[in-house]
């Protein structure tokens, strides 16, 4: 079998309420074509992709797709350690979903750390829309958290969505953020600290 060639292994939790588009988002993240016949995920199912991103880094993603109906989210919860980060998915043509944002991200900060980066996702954009592209965008931007929109039918947006999330995460230099090789990436201040010490 040929060798993976990768710079980091990092892995992603998509979650958002039920019918917003999460499956179909994450197969388009991985280069599957469009199927309108996709079924609600039931349980929790896992993906990857190894993808080269514009800073010129290769990184195998680990993308879990998670259930968004309230009677599964103790099952989701579980699935919050160890990721390198959570990306949040609405429906922009029902409101709803983008109302429920607030309380997605409290259980992220609960069950995921404060710190832990998010993306919050508009999808469907191909679709009458029930929230502006500016009430959203500002509602991410008081949390400071990064906002982007796509259509998975269309594919519009997903791939800048994807490599802007995936590099952002890199930056961040996350304490549990694995290398190919098994290393852990130690935050940068820290390492800084320690090169003063060197004679």
């Amino acid at each position: 079998m040929e060798s993976e060639n990768y710079d980091y292994l990092l892995k992603l939790l998509v979650v958002g309420d039920s019918a917003v588009g999460k499956t179909s988002l994450i197969l388009r993240i991985i280069g599957e074509e469009w199927d309108s016949n996709i079924t609600p995920t039931l349980a929790i199912d896992f993906f990857q992709k190894i993808q080269k991103l514009s800073n010129g880094k290769t990184v195998k993603i680990a993308i879990w797709d998670t259930v968004g109906q309230e009677r599964f989210r103790t099952l989701t919860n579980s699935y919050y350690r160890g990721a390198n980060g959570i990306i949040l998915v609405y429906n922009v043509e029902n409101r709803d979903t983008f109302d429920h944002l607030s309380s997605w991200i409290e259980e992220i900060r609960i069950h995921g750390g404060k710190k832990i980066p998010i993306i919050i996702v508009g999808n469907k954009i191909d679709q009458f829309r029930s929230v502006s592209f500016n009430e959203a965008s500002i509602f991410a931007s008081e949390r400071d958290i990064l906002y982007a929109e796509t259509s998975s039918k269309t594919q519009f947006g997903v791939k800048e969505m994807f490599e802007l999330f995936a590099e952002k995460i890199i930056e961040t230099k996350l304490e549990n953020i694995k290398t190919k090789d098994g290393f852990v990436l130690k935050n940068q201040s820290k390492n800084k600290k320690n090169n003063n010490n060197c004679c």
